[in-house]
């Protein structure tokens, strides 16, 4: 039996005992996994009842089991080693999440950066297959990798049909075009979410395919799926939902830390699925995975708006007790009943914020705003307000940059005093290689001791599927600092009159201008070379 336990303290455990009397006399559980599309409310019904077969996949996608064991088999004989995934949002995260938990290699792209996008192309092509994953069949990202890797495997001499793999929704674009011109397409399941697809042919195929036990995977989500549709009391799912959107005041933001789960990169793939779900409608609960090697609470001031999420190991018998925390939540289990649970627990706490969990309206106007900035042939940037050595400065929003500001260090103290002290965080948005720049990651610790405050820390483009939509659609609290570079040598995108570079940088300028619409500060900081602008940037941030 697959062991699935939350536990609360605090204001997280008030908050489940508050609410999960109602949720079972609502039956909330067994209306979930009967597809009730009522519970979100009328103006979420008409969305909702297209997006619940989520709840059933542990049994729908068994014929999945045997097909992707056959096409690795014949990928093998072809002399198949390495599985590059081109995909986006929760086409990316959740194989992330199961092949680094297998120990399996997967190369996730999932980037428009033009050097990461090379990498991809020049590690090993021979010996390479792909799998190209949209459920739209339509984001542009993923269409300009496709054709990328189709172009490197014609120039290599190898048919692109033999060696790349279409994941799609059926009767899409994608769908259509790849059948007709003899790939191999595996569809998805088209009721359910991008960010709800863990356990589709977008988590399973190429997890797969790389050498995970995706039977196995099902099996755990089968063994806990009648215990989440209980209208019990003890039902995981009403209780981490409760915890997570049910606290009183609401605690909006949730500090994710990992205690020795053994699920490599949960907590990203949760970002994605609890940030683009409720951050909406000026509400919603904001995701924070905090630097790994110490507390979830070092360097805040407060947590009082806070709840932190501690990922345990599967023998945790005891609530996790937290220094600084007020507010708590454990949860264990294995990979495939967590994937289930904390989907579950997001729909819970959709509907306990009155939002409707299922749509992304501000992630779809930043790709429109993106759109836009390419049709028009420009960057989007603009003149620099300021310019420090390697480093173009640019203030986005109404008035918060102060006349006479002439440095580097002078724009981000600038941007830092917009933080609110109580409810306020701060988000660090990079686009640049985030294989290369790995590293760069760990100035989140550093900014969290500097204000105070939460810090978040996404690569770009990458999280605009994941916290860009609470960024935008969720409450006025956040101060934004985004990173661009310079390429060092751009990439043309086969059959497009774009490059990578040029595509990251409307992405980029597209985000930061619905964000300004929004009334969000945004600091644009540009780095024309990217060696002596990061340097400049680890310092000032380092002050």
């Amino acid at each position: 039996m697959s062991a699935l336990a939350v536990q609360a303290l605090g204001a997280a455990a008030e908050a489940v005992e508050r609410h999960l009397p109602g949720l079972v006399e609502e039956a909330v559980a067994s209306r979930l996994f009967a597809r009730d599309a009522t519970l979100w409310g009328p103006e979420a019904e008409s969305e909702a009842a297209i997006r619940l077969s989520w709840v059933g996949l542990h049994r729908s996608s068994r014929p999945l089991v045997g097909e992707v064991e056959a096409l690795r088999e014949q990928l093998r004989e072809r002399g198949v080693r390495r599985v590059v995934l081109c995909g986006m949002g929760g086409s990316s995260l959740a194989p992330e999440v199961i092949t680094g938990t297998a120990g399996v290699e997967l190369v996730v792209l999932d980037s428009s950066d033009p050097h990461m996008v090379r990498s991809a192309l020049e590690e090993d092509l021979a010996a390479s297959a792909v799998v190209v994953s949209s459920k739209s069949g339509s984001t542009l990202e993923t269409d300009s990798q496709r054709r990328a890797f189709v172009h490197a495997f014609t120039e290599a001499g190898i048919d692109p049909t033999e060696r790349i793999v279409i994941v799609t929704d059926p009767g899409s674009p994608l769908d259509e075009q790849a059948r007709a011109d003899g790939y191999r397409v595996v569809n998805a399941d088209p009721e359910v979410g991008g960010r709800y697809s863990a356990l589709t042919a977008f988590g399973l195929v190429p997890s797969g395919l790389a050498g995970a036990d995706i039977g196995a995977l099902l099996d755990e989500a089968e063994e806990v799926a009648d215990l989440l549709a209980e209208d019990d009391e003890a039902n995981p799912g009403l209780r981490l939902g409760a915890a997570l959107a049910g606290t009183r005041p609401l605690r909006d933001k949730l500090l994710f830390t990992d205690a020795g789960s053994g699920i490599a990169g949960l907590a990203d793939w949760a970002e994605q699925l609890i940030a683009e779900s409720t951050g909406k409608q000026g509400t919603g609960v904001l995701p924070v995975v905090t630097p790994a090697g110490g507390s979830p609470t070092d360097g805040l001031d407060s947590t009082d708006d806070c709840t932190v999420v501690v990922l345990s190991p599967q023998d945790q018998e005891e609530p996790p007790a937290v220094d600084g925390a007020g507010s708590v939540v454990g949860v264990s289990g294995s990979l495939g009943a967590q994937l289930l649970l904390w989907e579950v627990a997001t729909a819970v706490a959709g509907r306990l914020l009155g939002i409707n969990p299922f749509d992304q309206p501000d992630v779809e106007s930043a790709k429109q705003a993106a759109r836009e900035i390419m049709e028009d042939g420009a960057d989007g940037a603009g003149d620099p307000d300021l310019v420090d050595d390697a480093v173009e400065i640019r203030a986005g929003g109404d008035g918060w940059m102060p006349e006479g500001v002439s440095t580097l260090e002078g724009a981000v103290d600038a941007l830092l005093d917009q933080l609110d002290p109580r409810s306020g965080y701060l988000s660090l948005m990079v686009y640049l290689d985030r294989v290369e720049h790995a590293d760069l990651a760990q100035v989140q610790g550093g900014l969290v001791r500097r204000t105070g405050r939460p810090v978040t820390f996404g690569w770009g483009p990458r999280f605009l599927h994941s916290t860009g939509q609470y960024h935008k659609g969720g409450p006025a609290q956040g101060v934004y600092l985004q990173v661009t570079g310079a390429p060092g040598e751009d990439l043309p995108v086969p059959g497009k009159d774009f490059t990578f570079g040029e595509f990251i940088a409307a992405q980029a300028a597209g985000d930061a201008g619905v964000l300004v619409e929004h009334g969000r500060p945004v600091l644009r900081l540009h780095l024309t070379d990217q060696a002596r602008g990061l340097a400049q940037l680890r310092a000032a941030l380092a002050r």
